[in-house]
């Protein structure tokens, strides 16, 4: 075992004394060493319960002859940090948690691993983690939060929260609407219930091959998320003993069937960025271009929030992820032949989980729409390209051309939409908001709720370098590469320049001639925060742009 080498033989005698000092048996010590990776903190909702998680774990390696030896990993709340300099900090987490779970399991040579994630950036920044140490490993997250239903009928959730800030500024909601969206709209623990990206990534790891059927839909306080835990931990201990390791399981091919389940469930924009990153540690390169072809052949058949009114738990309830796959495989649209954690090939895994519930998986051929739930769009403002999260986008927006009305940061922009200066036909352009020019490639759920919430989402269009939440809803495009600061054209778009927006056709263009940019580009210096100290500047120093998943090179 990979242990031995830090506990077996006369010379690890001091090592095992240290061991023992924490409790651990000869017995225990002997057998393997299964690290249990828990992002429990008393911050984030989704993550509240996960010590429960942990227990059940530790009873399942426990169970199958496994020593369970538990550490903790950051985690940052989006939504907490939403709106203010926190926000920054919240992709450039993801980097921490990889670098510090791949320092605590070579320092202490585990034979296997199991992880803990729940909400946006502890997913995939433990799924890289996981790909770089390429030891025997499973994934278990927290499962997502219930949604319940309001008094009018409609199931809530956070975003509708952010959406009744929109209407309270805009005169369409008092204060006693409010207060009750604010007490009502989060009932308990788990990943906010809609399919945003914590929800995303969670359904993606069971896509990618990486987690047990119902990893990313069965509801944080079902008794089914224990014994989904307590099977992961026994599982862990299994895979040391078979020597499955990701490597084996994160090829070209399941980043492929996990991209087709994307579109199919209709993900968070942030699924791409966080895709790119995981298959890089991995050795596989995404090419966006590439995204769309998939895309192209992929119907969407999930229209769960903020795209229609379903929630994770209905998805759940309908079949959950297995049963989307099972769907996509009467169009040939998945390679089964894969293996995956389970030990058992993907067509292995899904046989005969079919969807229960046809309004909240659509059968194949009545799709909500007939291709995929994002679209990468290409144009002189993006010659990188961008993201949209297209099943959220109203029909009447998904081509669009209007003025640019821009500004050099969500603060100024969010100012802006509150004092109702933004017309009807506007692109909304906030820029120096990229993974190096923010930095931190903030998360903008703010300014789009507040459009929403003020009746404007099937009106205006808003364009970013900086990136939205998964619970955006409207012709909202961001992950603009190449970002502002690094010379991007979004950098010299003026108020009153024309953008047009053609989703069908992927693209996304400034109608300036090239002449003027060139001219702009002499006149218009790009303005570099000088004030960033800390992580904040070793990160925006290093971070690649958005099309290359935004991570730490060099």
């Amino acid at each position: 075992m990979r242990s031995d080498e830090m506990k077996k033989g006369a010379e690890r005698a001091p090592q095992r004394s240290l061991l023992k000092a924490m409790g651990y048996t000869d017995s225990q010590i002997k057998k393997p060493l299964i690290g249990i990776v828990n992002s429990f903190n008393e911050v984030i909702p989704g993550h509240m319960h996960l010590q429960t998680i942990a227990r059940a774990v530790k009873d399942g390696v426990l169970m199958a002859g496994g020593t369970p030896m538990e550490f903790n990993v950051i985690g940052v709340c989006d939504g907490l940090a939403m709106g203010h300099e926190g926000m920054k900090y919240s992709l450039a987490s993801r980097e921490l948690i990889t670098d510090s779970i791949e320092c605590m399991a070579r320092a202490h040579r585990f034979d296997g691993l199991v992880f803990i994630p729940n909400c946006d950036k502890i997913v995939p920044g433990m799924l890289m983690a996981a790909a770089r140490l390429n030891l025997p490993a499973i994934f278990v997250s927290g499962g997502p939060m219930l949604s319940l239903k309001a008094d009018d009928g409609r199931h809530m959730d956070l975003n509708s929260v952010f959406e009744a800030v929109g209407a309270y500024k805009s005169g369409k909601a008092d204060d006693d609407d409010l207060l009750y969206c604010e007490n009502n709209a989060c009932p308990g623990c788990g990943s906010c219930s809609g399919m945003f990206t914590a929800n995303s990534m969670n359904c993606l790891t069971e896509a990618l091959g990486m987690g047990l059927r119902g990893n990313g839909t069965i509801p944080a306080v079902y008794a089914e998320r224990t014994r989904l835990a307590k099977n992961a931990g026994i599982r862990a201990v299994e895979l040391v003993e078979e020597n499955l390791r990701p490597l084996d399981i994160l090829t070209e091919k399941a980043f492929i069937n996990a991209l087709t389940v994307d579109m199919a469930l209709g993900c968070s924009s942030n699924s791409l960025l966080h895709l790119t990153a995981i298959a890089r540690e991995a050795g596989i390169t995404i090419n966006l271009r590439d995204v769309n072809k998939i895309s192209d052949r992929t119907p969407n058949l999930c229209h769960l929030a903020p795209a229609g009114p379903y929630h994770v738990q209905d998805l759940h309830a309908a079949g959950g992820v297995y049963a989307v796959m099972n769907e996509l495989t009467k169009k040939d649209l998945l390679d089964t032949s894969l293996i995956t954690v389970t030990g058992k090939t993907v067509g292995e895994n899904i046989a005969n989980i079919y969807s229960k519930n046809n309004d909240v998986i659509r059968p194949i051929e009545k799709p909500y729409l007939a291709n995929g739930g994002l679209a990468v769009l290409f144009g002189s403002i993006a010659p990188n390209g961008s993201v949209v999260k297209r099943s959220a986008v109203a029909p009447e927006m998904m081509v669009h051309k209007g003025p640019a009305v821009v500004f050099d940061s969500e603060e100024e922009a969010i100012a802006s939409i509150y004092a109702g200066k933004i017309q009807k036909g506007d692109v909304v352009v906030i820029r120096y908001e990229g993974p190096a020019g923010g930095p931190g490639m903030r998360e903008m759920l703010s300014p789009t709720s507040a459009i929403a919430g003020m009746g404007l989402d099937k009106d205006v269009a808003l364009i970013t370098d900086g990136r939205f939440s998964g619970a955006t809803r409207g012709a909202s495009i961001g992950h603009i590469s190449p970002e502002a600061v690094s010379g991007g054209n979004i950098a010299y778009i003026k108020n009153g320049d024309i953008i047009s927006i053609d989703i069908p056709n992927y693209s996304i263009n400034l109608e300036v001639s090239e002449e003027e940019l060139e001219k702009r580009r002499k006149e218009m210096p790009l303005k570099i925060k000088k004030d960033i100290t800390g992580y904040l500047k070793r990160y925006s120093s290093h971070v690649s742009s958005a099309d290359h998943g935004a991570v730490i090179e060099g």
